[in-house]
């Protein structure tokens, strides 16, 4: 089915969506089969099916927004627009026998990331979007103090004071989408990187303003990207300062997303705070008034979460262990159950 483009402000209020998502701005993602089979031949079609067939998921570009460095048909395939299939069938014929890339990196290993997580969620069932109640979750006790809501709204808004986590969020208010890397980069921030925020905040900002977001992928991905399951190597932590410069030393992304930045000199685009008062002046951009001082220390935060989630993992291992002993198994409530039950 595809969805007229005529549908008006109105007639989305009618269906409960707030003046936030009404105020006339245009979606980067039009609905409907049509437009998903343009967007996957478009993407086959790039360089006579060499994008498809040297894509590498790591490599590609988090700050490309105009086109974006990927094939951009995860809504589609969350709304049933096009099948996975479909588009197994339009790879393969694209790449042919020049595929060079391969699972996990590759579109092949996209769609197998996809199929695993879903059914990771059909056999774990309602608890995979939780931590308590979830035996592949590790238990962490997050921050649950008046000051997270602070933290959370700051993050969520775009208004924590580092210019590429703002950036990324306000792209995902405006648009609904976001590349991997940048969903990567947000959810370390949030949780074990700087904010100590629980993933299921994140994942239910996630799945409020993502046009792509399925059940079982978010709760996945949160997950990983916590900690929490699936990744190990918490000492690994997105910087919200060195990674963006990697792929966008000038900052065009920042500028486009977070425009009280847009005369910021290339050298602070990404530390803005760290400009001298007489070039933040010049830029029309005073930081702690035109724009937020961050909300933490990065280098300070990060470091006490590392050590946060070394006695976390500890901790899970000891009762990991201690209930293999007693031949019975931790369920992530706190009690014990039979491994024969």
């Amino acid at each position: 089915v595809d969805i007229p483009e005529s549908t008006s402000c109105d007639e989305l209020r009618a269906l409960g969506y707030d003046a936030a998502y009404t105020n006339g701005a245009r979606s980067a993602f039009v609905g409907g089969e049509k437009e998903a089979f343009k967007r996957l031949k478009a993407f086959c079609s790039r360089e006579n099916g060499r994008a498809v067939a040297e894509f590498s998921k790591p490599d590609t570009s988090p700050t490309a927004f105009d086109p974006a460095s990927t094939t951009t048909l995860s809504p589609y395939l969350k709304f049933g627009c096009i099948s996975p299939r479909t588009v197994l069938e339009s790879i393969r014929a694209a790449a042919g026998r020049t595929q060079r890339t391969k699972p996990p990196v590759s579109l092949l290993g996209q769609l197998y990331w996809r199929e695993h997580f879903t059914l990771l969620g059909y056999a774990h069932g309602a608890h995979f979007s939780h931590m308590r109640g979830n035996s592949l979750c590790r238990q962490i006790d997050w921050d649950e103090s008046e000051d997270k809501l602070r933290k959370l709204d700051a993050w969520q808004r775009g208004q924590t004071g580092f210019p590429w986590i703002d950036a990324c969020m306000r792209q995902l208010s405006e648009q609904g989408w976001l590349h991997h890397l940048a969903r990567h980069a947000v959810a370390c921030f949030l949780t074990r990187g700087d904010l100590w925020v629980s993933w299921e905040e994140g994942l239910r900002v996630f799945e409020r303003e993502l046009v792509d977001a399925d059940w079982a992928l978010n709760a996945a991905n949160w997950m990983w990207l916590s900690c929490s399951a699936f990744f190990h190597q918490y000492f690994r932590v997105y910087s919200p300062v060195a990674f963006p410069k990697k792929y966008d030393k000038r900052g065009a992304f920042v500028r486009r997303f977070v425009p009280e930045l847009a005369n910021m000199p290339d050298k602070y685009i990404y530390e803005p705070w760290t400009a001298p008062l007489s070039v933040q002046k010049s830029a029309r951009c005073v930081i702690g008034k035109d724009y937020p001082r961050p909300i933490v220390d990065h280098a300070e935060a990060s470091k006490a979460n590392m050590a946060r989630m070394k006695l976390a993992f500890e901790r899970n291992k000891q009762e990991s262990d201690t209930a293999n002993k007693r031949g019975s198994q931790p369920d992530q409530a706190g009690t014990k159950r039979s491994r024969k039950s």
